[in-house]
């Protein structure tokens, strides 16, 4: 009895050892058979000002070309897939044909080797795009100013008027008038000096005879 405790109570651990690491490994083998992305070029999040010619995607497992599909698109959602991707091994490589600068999406969605569909993308920034082309239509014209047919009214500031107008002999006639009216005033008031003087002498020669 003594000896069979001892002996099971080193048995056991090893036993809850070898278990813990079955239960460890049990559930990484279904994950180890998706597949997933490992890398890309450009890289996602980066900023490119030089567009490369292809897109590359690196995958932790081989990608079906029969299962694959490969989305790029650019500002506006405009496609800018350049061809047909190739597949070697666990690496895609996807033709670029860029647009105007801005983001690009690169989507992917591909098969694990256990069916389930893996599916994700990656972004990276164009900072320089491709120049817009000219139009390819005839211009429109400018408007054209139409050509003059001849020298139209044109108002012309007056000129000084002459002595002899109208105009001229108006002002003239005002301080004349002026003139005449100061003069005629300066008269009747001689006038009523010389008769306040006279009846004053007349009051003042009456007052002496008394």
């Amino acid at each position: 009895m003594g000896g069979r405790f001892p002996r099971a109570a080193r048995t056991w651990p090893v036993v809850f050892g070898v278990a813990f690491g079955v239960s460890l490994l049990l559930p990484a083998a279904p994950a180890a058979a998706h597949n997933s992305l490992t890398g890309s070029d450009p890289r996602n999040g980066a900023r490119v000002a030089e567009a490369p010619a292809k897109i590359e995607l690196r995958f932790l497992a081989k990608a079906d070309p029969g299962t694959t599909k490969i989305t790029v698109t650019g500002p506006d959602n405009v496609a800018a897939l350049g061809g047909t991707p190739t597949f070697a091994g666990s690496r895609v490589s996807v033709p670029f044909k860029p647009g105007r600068a801005g983001l690009y999406v690169v989507g992917y969605r591909l098969a694990s080797s256990d069916g389930h569909p893996v599916t994700g993308e990656v972004r990276f920034t164009l900072t320089t795009g491709t120049p817009a082309e000219p139009p390819t239509g005839p211009s429109a014209p400018a408007s054209a100013v139409p050509p003059s047919t001849g020298a139209g009214p044109t108002s012309a500031a007056p000129g000084p008027a002459s002595p002899g107008t109208p105009e001229a002999a108006v002002p003239a006639a005002k301080e004349n008038d002026g003139a005449a009216g100061r003069g005629w005033l300066w008269a009747l008031g001689g006038v009523l000096l010389l008769a306040a003087l006279a009846v004053g002498l007349l009051l003042r020669r009456r007052s002496t005879r008394r």
